[in-house]
């Protein structure tokens, strides 16, 4: 049976993926990403002395909010009831580099691919923009997919 509105599935490419048929499986999925900085800045970090306050703090909760409104930024992603994310830092002091990861983990029917994408690049900006008036010579870089495990795809390990 046709509906009013099928005429319209051909007036472009864009659509969101018909997951209803899917079962539901736990599905992970892990980024990450770097921020290189300079000596001031990864110095303000560690002492938390940024004038904004507790970067990797305030970028740890920037990160799993903007997992939580991945679906409201990437328009053909579905809206999941996330179950666990968590942002986590690696400093290396000697090379002025800060790695940000973030997992995140649901039982649905789609991945959470884009929403841990999303939140390591929102943790990444969110330190670029508390440090950025000391100096804006910082480098996003190496923001990818780690793994991701459950669905139809199966398992990914980069």
């Amino acid at each position: 049976m046709q509906d009013k509105f099928s005429h319209f599935d051909n007036e472009g490419n864009a659509i969101m993926v018909d997951v209803s048929d899917k079962s539901i499986t736990q599905r992970i999925a892990v980024a990450s990403g770097c921020i290189i900085v300079c000596q001031e800045i990864m110095d303000a970090i560690k002492n938390k002395t940024a004038k904004k306050g507790d970067v990797l703090g305030v970028a740890r909760v920037a990160g799993i909010m903007a997992v939580k409104q991945t679906p409201n930024l990437i328009p053909m992603c579905h809206t999941l009831l996330i179950e666990k994310c968590s942002i986590d830092f690696i400093t290396d002091c000697d090379n002025n580099k800060i790695t940000a990861i973030c997992k995140v983990k649901i039982d649905g029917k789609t991945g959470v691919e884009m929403e841990a994408l999303t939140g390591v690049s929102t943790a990444l900006l969110t330190i670029y923009d508390m440090c950025k008036a000391i100096d804006k010579r910082m480098i996003i870089t190496d923001i990818h997919l780690v793994e991701k495990a459950g669905g139809k795809s199966g398992e990914f390990l980069w």
